[in-house]
């Protein structure tokens, strides 16, 4: 029995499809872009479903403003580093998190730093936020990094586990190089960093104006910080 023709796209119809995807790769191009970095290492599994729901709060929080595109960058393990897709729907980036899990090994920030300043080369990234615990690289390469993404409008927000005296006052420095800000990141202050967050991805979106003209409390708490 001879089998059914399986039918074929036409010519128009193959275009349209290529002109829908240009047009989606174009519109995502001109959305503000921020990536979310986090270190995936060993120390960082007790508190890793926080970040997951800080993330989405952030994300949540922004839409308001304007669509923002996100790419999820982590590292763990022995040398890995992840630099995914940028996305634009909230629910892509927590099903993205969600297939994460920590692994042993080093810290990876200046890698994750040369990453940014590539992409921002591509197109403009509004900001990077990073939350980790440890550093394990030298400061002083740490700070000419963050400098040079203040010198092309990238602050960094960093928001930082634990109580290491070392790391806050390396993270404080990067922050303060790159025009961004520092927070503390614990369980016991999630609503605060979900408005804290909230206030970065307006940023993103909408930059000092979207702040300046805000009541939000994470907003005026950012502002502060961005002075």
């Amino acid at each position: 029995m001879p089998k059914t023709p399986v039918p074929r796209s036409s010519s128009s119809e193959v275009q349209q499809f290529l002109k829908k995807s240009r047009d989606i790769t174009r519109f995502v191009g001109q959305q503000p872009r921020l990536i979310f970095a986090i270190d995936a290492t060993a120390s960082r599994q007790p508190t890793w479903d926080t970040a997951c729901q800080l993330q989405r709060s952030m994300f949540d929080a922004s839409a308001a403003i304007a669509q923002l595109s996100v790419q999820l960058c982590y590292y763990r393990g022995f040398n890995e580093f992840h630099a995914g897709q940028w996305l634009s729907d909230p629910g892509s980036l927590g099903s993205a998190m969600g297939r994460v899990y920590c692994e042993g090994g080093h810290t990876q920030i200046a890698r994750l730093l040369r990453h940014a300043l590539a992409e921002n080369k591509s197109g403009t990234v509004r900001a990077l936020v990073f939350i980790g615990d440890a550093i394990e690289e030298n400061p002083d390469t740490l700070c000419n990094l963050a400098g040079q993404c203040g010198m092309v409008g990238m602050p960094l927000f960093l928001f930082q586990e634990g109580s290491s005296v070392d790391v806050e006052q390396t993270l404080k420095t990067m922050a303060r190089l790159s025009k961004g800000a520092w927070a503390r990141f614990d369980q016991s202050s999630a609503d605060a960093l979900s408005k804290l967050l909230g206030a970065v991805g307006r940023y993103a979106a909408g930059g000092r104006k979207a702040l300046e003209n805000s009541s939000d409390s994470g907003d005026k708490l950012l502002l502060q910080q961005l002075k």
